[in-house]
């Protein structure tokens, strides 16, 4: 905000008292009006109305609208290419290499733009475990991402530790800057620009709060599995026994509606990491996917949108009544909610577990031809976790339409994966291979049929399946091999129908299903081929045969 008026805030009196040492002058921001330090959501949500940033809805949630980006601008994301770091980068379609020259103008831009503006600051931790944990500062133009930060990161316990915090990587969101192409080399006005080596990561132009989230997550990327730590974009959660389940998959597939299961414990809903003593969520909250969200199916997460201290993203609501809308998507489709993980009831204060005893790969396919579940050998499962296949949900990215997109993410996370995708998967199979974990792939999209003619599968038939698969039941049940992809599929699975276990039983035809079946599998293979140079020969071969 550029109060030039000087017009004293709420929370202006209280703006240093919890300050860091460390200050805004060692990043080269000076000059401001005001720089308010990790103010706790209380102060900000007056901070917020008082700026007009957002409004208040039935119960207390802020409902904040993001504005023309309503999803993550995946073409605008960079990374600096400089000596330290760019051979260990993964240069393609996803990391893009931008020049250290027009990073540090662009930078001096964005300082320029920040003098005379009040900035909103947070330091906090990304990483659950003690032993692994970064310390990171979020600088920001908007004090609804302030509270963004405070609800998906791990906080400070004390004055005394916010007052000797020193990051080791920083961020600076300012939406209200517009990169120039001519003079920056951005790709448009909008730019996610990362510098490895000088740890510092600048967005400008969109209010898509994900930005920031998944900025920590590449760097995390990058940096734990040169320490050995396995970087996952996956959810994950503890049963009665203790047993760990870890659910791979992009957004829309279920990462976050499946692992919060009010049967087991919720570790986190989307980024881990995996050390030698277990899993540990990188970060203090959750960003669901709201839109259609079901208070029968879905009770903890619809509680949250109840909740004061959640941040309802581009949710539609009653500007008289204050009541939220989650049925409506005129604004998008990508509708999100990001709230503290406790929240949720059953959550797991450490945010820790042990090693997993299963691991889940989410796929959405909606071309109606994967099975609804079935069990990979460690190897298979190396081979669908390069690939990735999914389908994108409408809103999750920029330019998505209504129709589900195939596509191929390698690792779960291709846009927010740097280092190269053989890397993070033989990281993988050492940790399978030492903790025996029971691997499986699990489609949340159509049956009957493609997207269009088909419907998508029950929730209630993908959780009995879940259940009898984290249980241990499942592996109990008789298998079939399946023909195309190799993987064992169960034959009967109590409270699901054999239609549905085997999707060739729903189709008009089955000689149909088997040509779209087939189709879909040479899809695999001919993606495949990007990634069998230097690629172990048993992974390769546990693809599908034609």
């Amino acid at each position: 905000m550029n109060n030039i008026l000087d017009i004293k805030t709420p929370a202006q009196g209280e703006a240093s008292a919890v300050k860091s040492d460390y200050g805004l002058d060692n990043h080269g921001i000076t000059n401001l009006r005001l720089a308010y330090w990790n103010l706790p959501a209380e102060a900000l949500y007056e901070e917020i109305t008082f700026r007009k940033e957002a409004r208040i809805s039935h119960l207390g949630p802020i409902v904040a609208n993001t504005g023309k980006h309503t999803a993550r601008s995946a073409s605008d994301k960079f990374i600096v290419k400089e000596p330290s770091t760019q051979n260990n980068i993964w240069w393609g379609q996803y990391n893009r290499p931008f020049n250290p020259d027009k990073f540090n103008d662009l930078f001096n831009r964005v300082q320029g733009y920040v003098q005379g503006r009040d900035l909103f600051v947070q330091d906090c931790y990304a990483g659950a475990d003690p032993n692994y944990q970064i310390p990171i500062r979020i600088i920001t133009e908007h004090a609804w991402h302030a509270l963004f930060v405070r609800n998906m990161f791990v906080l400070p316990k004390t004055n005394e530790e916010y007052r000797r915090h020193i990051p080791e990587f920083t961020v600076v969101a300012v939406p209200g800057f517009k990169g120039i192409p001519q003079i920056d080399s951005t790709a448009t006005n909008t730019f996610i620009a990362l510098n490895l080596a000088q740890k510092l990561c600048i967005i400008g132009n969109t209010a898509y709060a994900g930005e920031i989230k998944k900025s920590i997550f590449t760097i995390l990327n990058y940096v734990l599995p040169l320490q050995g730590v396995m970087s996952m974009h996956s959810s994950a959660n503890i049963g009665e026994k203790g047993d760990v389940a870890v659910f791979f998959g992009l957004s829309g597939t279920g990462k976050t509606t499946l692992s919060a299961d009010p049967k087991r414990r919720l570790i986190g809903d989307d980024e881990h990491g995996w050390s030698d003593e277990g899993v540990f969520n990188f970060e203090g909250g959750c960003y669901a996917k709201v839109i259609r969200l079901s208070a029968a199916a879905e009770p903890q997460i619809y509680a949250t949108t109840r909740m004061f201290g959640t941040i309802l993203e581009n949710v539609v609501y009653d500007p008289v009544t204050r009541l939220i809308d989650l049925d409506d998507d005129s604004i998008t489709e990508n509708t999100r909610a990001s709230y503290p993980l406790e929240y949720i009831g059953n959550a797991v204060p450490e945010k820790k577990g042990g090693h997993p005893t299963n691991i889940i790969l989410l796929t959405c396919d909606a071309s109606g031809v994967m099975p609804p579940i079935a069990k990979l050998t460690p190897d298979q499962a190396l081979y669908q976790f390069i690939s990735g296949y999914t389908s994108k949900i409408a809103g999750t990215e920029v330019g998505l339409g209504k129709e589900p997109e195939m596509t191929f993410s390698t690792c779960f996370g291709a846009p927010f994966m740097v280092l190269h995708p053989a890397f993070y998967a033989d990281l993988l199979k050492k940790k399978i291979l030492r903790y025996g974990v029971h691997c499986w792939i699990v489609n949340t999209g159509w049956i009957g049929g493609a997207f269009g003619i088909g419907k998508r599968i029950s929730i209630q038939h993908t959780r009995a399946l879940l259940n009898a698969a984290l249980s241990g039941s499942l592996l109990k049940s008789t298998f079939s091999v399946d023909p195309v992809f190799g993987f064992e599929v169960p034959r009967q699975c109590d409270g699901v129908p054999d239609n549905v276990l085997d999707p060739s039983n729903s189709w008009p035809s089955k000689e149909i299903y088997m040509q779209k079946y087939r189709q879909l599998a040479s899809r695999f293979v001919e993606n495949f081929k990007k990634f069998e140079t230097g690629c172990p020969p048993e992974i390769i071969k546990a693809g599908p045969k034609l």
